[in-house]
């Protein structure tokens, strides 16, 4: 222990905190109020503070534009990406749109979509056809609607 350890007040500010850690090679500062320890500020509780803003941020990029974009990109990279795929986005909200010839291409394209940053809901409105018979089915969430209707 330090005999005569730098120490702070509770109404210190931050930037002072900061400034006086990194000025004096200081880890740990001890909070007094008065003559009583209150607790000590650490780098590592000032990092996780500083972490935790960084969360509260919202990202610049998780407009729906971007994030269209991102989905775009994240399903035209696989051979499974649906023909003529349609994204639509609002409030970042997906709607998946075009045409796939294998169930699990629908699977693969809604959780692709699901896994973009900034994207809340994804709707399926992916339409299967038979690639041998033609034959045309709408996506479930379409059919489901269609019958609530």
């Amino acid at each position: 222990m330090t005999r005569d350890p730098i120490t702070v007040d509770e109404e210190t500010p931050l930037s002072d905190l900061v400034d006086l850690m990194e000025k004096r090679g200081i880890r740990r500062l001890p909070v007094m109020n008065g003559e009583v320890l209150v607790g000590i500020v650490t780098r590592s509780s000032l990092l996780q503070a500083v972490a935790g803003l960084v969360r509260e941020i919202p990202d610049p990029t998780a407009d729906d534009d971007h994030i269209r974009r991102r989905v775009i990109d994240a399903l035209e990279k696989n051979d499974w990406c649906p023909m003529g795929l349609g994204v639509l986005v609002r409030g970042g909200v997906v709607h998946l749109s075009g045409v796939i010839t294998e169930e699990r291409s629908r699977q693969a394209a809604i959780v692709a979509a699901e896994n973009v940053g900034g994207v809340k809901k994804v709707h399926d409105h992916l339409c299967w056809v038979d690639p041998m018979s033609g034959i045309y089915l709408d996506s479930p969430e379409d059919i489901g609607l269609a019958k609530a209707s």
